[in-house]
């Protein structure tokens, strides 16, 4: 077995693969760059080299460097985690004249399989079934456009070293394609410093399932199950889970088969996905193999109890697998949120920032990774598995560099409904301060009916949020139990501020008994009665709710049981209330007296600044191209500029019809959050 090895990756991957690495006594060498010389992965691993500046093309994705550090420190094997160089054949390559081992498969199945238009090929050979496209190299953006229009529209446009949703788009018509074809082509350029492009038929409401494959050197290959991805966003998956609340056994084996058999026609030795598109008939078609980790292997671990890092390890080592066919069973169910460094209220653009508040839920272990003594944290155990997978701490930072995943928070149970259950505590517990993030949007969707079934596509966020995410109207139900809530602990409260030294005798402040609690829209008048376990909150309408807490004014975080049920709520102090966050909602919650609630009502609305003549920049990034000038009249729609942040391209379009008449950026300027990048009239 290896004595060292490097990982060639950051972020939450690298503190991944280390925590394998030092269960099974291995040594790791970290790589960073300057804009992660305090990051986590450098702090965790037992050594740590600098190879460059914070742009991946001059740091993590030049091989000259990352040879250097695996030769400066003697590491026998490098991981690479995914994205970067974990497809690119000559880092493979080079590595192997230099002898040291790769951890991931040979290259001649990298270079078979992780290029999209080769692996589409060798499928058509294999008889696979594969969504129609144009596999041949596009040299421009009126080919792009002929090409489409012989396939059919919608298309998707794809980068062939792509991954990740990097240098991929959706065109549905001419316009849409010569502009994606530009964007995708940049992209892929700047991600994987490789700008082919293929086009292939977009599929409508298809569902986005893969398998996960794993292969030895010795000719043994069996696969674990596969994992539901069709929740997805701008093509970069959301949310994940296994198995497939779609699948039933037949299909699960057929398509399990499939991807064994695809991978061995290739010589495949390590872990890889082949992932596939399904209709609602059950009907199948390859659509591309990515021969590395994929970001969303904890789901799989979860239920089969595998430790797929450590398995690699092994491979690389010219180990046999341990396991076959027969001893893979699935139990129970899994699933994982992305958590983005993405603001949803804006449109889900990048956030970046210091995370000032940074605390993940308790994990804890369960199920058959506990079983299996695989758990990679040191956590209790229990009936529900919670485990997050980061790369990123309090006090640290976000860069615009790289992606914007900083956290994969997971759970497991017996069952979906328990683990989707599980899933929303563990997001209300998620604290996250700092930058914008997508815990709302997350905890939307645990509580969406079609997520509830099981019955999503990939158009589930296109088609349920097509404005976008303007946060969670909660149920009056669920409103009363925070009403409730809020009343019991503004008291607590009050009790402390009457609590004060220097008072004069006979001066005492007392605490009422009645209260009027205002969310939402809607006013919940109260009485409360308190005793040493609890306050019981009685509303006009004569309902009773028990709220027993543990709360202290100035805790974040608040747990409670209201109505013998749990209820968990972020919250700071207001003025005469609290903000408190819940189950994706984002809340003003006031408490006053009867008398401060009548008053508030003659209280005039205070409205927000006109900004409807301006373009301001919804993230923080750099301007790429400026496509309009002073005096030019602009329609609905109309591409404005094109801004560049955390590896992605986003064109800002003319929300309506107008004229610019002043422009305040240009061309390779770094702009700010709401920077005015133009104005009209």
């Amino acid at each position: 077995m290896f004595k060292k090895i490097l990982i060639a990756n950051r972020g939450e991957i690298a503190c991944r693969v280390i925590k394998t690495a030092r269960k099974m006594g291995i040594q790791t060498v970290a790589i960073y760059s300057d804009a992660d010389k305090n990051a986590l992965h450098v702090k965790m691993a037992d050594e740590a080299v600098h190879i460059g500046p914070p742009p991946a093309n001059q740091s993590y994705i030049v091989i000259d460097k990352v040879m250097k550090a695996i030769k400066d420190t003697g590491a026998e094997a490098v991981h690479p985690g995914y994205g970067f160089l974990s497809e690119n054949s000559k880092f493979a390559e080079a590595l192997a004249a230099a002898g040291v081992a790769f951890i991931g498969p040979p290259v001649g199945a990298i270079e078979a399989m992780g290029d999209k238009i080769t692996s589409k090929k060798i499928a058509q050979e294999a008889d696979v079934s594969t969504v129609p496209g144009y596999m041949g190299l596009i040299e421009d953006a009126d080919e792009a456009v002929k090409i489409s229009n012989e396939i059919g529209y919608p298309v998707m446009i794809k980068a062939s070293a792509g991954g990740g949703g990097k240098g991929m788009r959706i065109a549905w018509n001419d316009d849409e394609a010569r502009e994606g074809f530009q964007s995708s082509k940049n992209e892929a350029a700047s991600s994987f410093g490789d700008d082919r492009i293929f086009i292939e038929k977009f599929v409508t409401q298809p569902r986005h399932i893969e398998i996960q494959v794993l292969c030895d050197s010795h000719g043994n290959g069996v696969y674990l199950g596969e994992r539901e991805c069709s929740i997805q966003r701008r093509n970069q998956k959301v949310v994940e889970e296994a198995p497939s609340p779609f699948l039933d056994e037949k299909t699960r084996k057929a398509m399990g088969e499939q991807a064994v058999a695809l991978a061995q026609a290739v010589d495949y030795a390590s872990a890889g996905t082949v992932e596939f598109i399904v209709d609602g008939d059950k009907n199948f078609y390859f659509l591309e193999m990515n021969t590395r980790l994929q970001v969303e292997h904890p789901v799989t671990e979860l239920i089969t109890g595998v430790d797929l890092v450590e398995q690699m390890i092994r491979v690389a080592a010219g180990e046999k697998l341990s396991i076959s066919q027969k001893d893979v069973t699935l139990t129970g169910w899994a699933i994982e949120n992305r958590l983005y460094a993405e603001d949803p209220y804006r449109g889900f653009l990048p956030s970046i920032g210091r995370l000032t508040r940074y605390r993940p839920p308790e994990e804890t272990a369960a199920g058959p990774l506990l079983a299996n003594d695989k758990w990679q944290g040191d956590a209790p155990s229990g009936d529900i598995a919670v485990r997050n997978d980061t790369g990123v701490y309090e006090g640290g930072e976000i860069s615009m560099y790289y992606d914007p995943m900083i956290a994969k928070l997971c759970t497991w149970a017996p069952t979906r409904d328990e683990a989707i259950e599980a899933m929303r505590v563990a997001l209300d517990s998620f604290e996250v301060e700092g930058i914008g993030h997508n815990l709302p949007f997350l905890s939307a969707v645990m509580d969406h009916p079609i997520f509830i079934k099981g019955d999503m596509t990939t158009a589930f966020i296109e088609e349920q949020y097509p404005d976008g995410f303007e946060g969670v109207e909660l149920a009056q139900d669920v409103l009363k139990r925070i009403a409730a809530s809020a009343a019991a602990m503004h008291r607590v409260a009050e009790i402390r501020r009457t609590r004060i030294t220097g008072r004069m005798d006979n001066h005492e402040r007392k605490v009422g008994k009645h209260w009027v609690v205002t969310l939402q829209g809607t006013e919940f008048a109260v009485k409360i009665k308190a005793d040493k376990k609890g306050s019981t909150v009685k509303f006009a309408d004569g309902s009773k709710l028990r709220v027993k807490s543990d709360w202290t004014p100035g805790d974040s975080l608040a747990v409670l049981e209201v109505g013998g049920d749990p209820l968990v709520l972020k919250v700071d102090k207001i003025t005469a209330g609290f903000r408190m966050r819940s189950r994706g909602a984002d809340l003003k919650v006031h408490v006053r007296t009867p008398r401060q609630a009548e008053l508030a009502r003659l209280m005039p609305e205070k409205l927000p600044p006109d900004t409807s003549k301006m373009l301001l920049c919804p993230m923080p990034g750099l301007m790429v191209k400026v496509g309009v000038e002073v005096g030019q009249e602009i329609q609905e729609g109309q591409a404005l500029c094109t801004i560049e942040a955390m590896k992605m391209e986003n064109i800002l379009r003319a929300e309506k019809k107008g004229v610019v008449t002043k422009i305040n950026a240009t061309a390779g300027d770094s702009l700010a959050v709401d920077e005015v990048i133009m104005e009209f009239e």
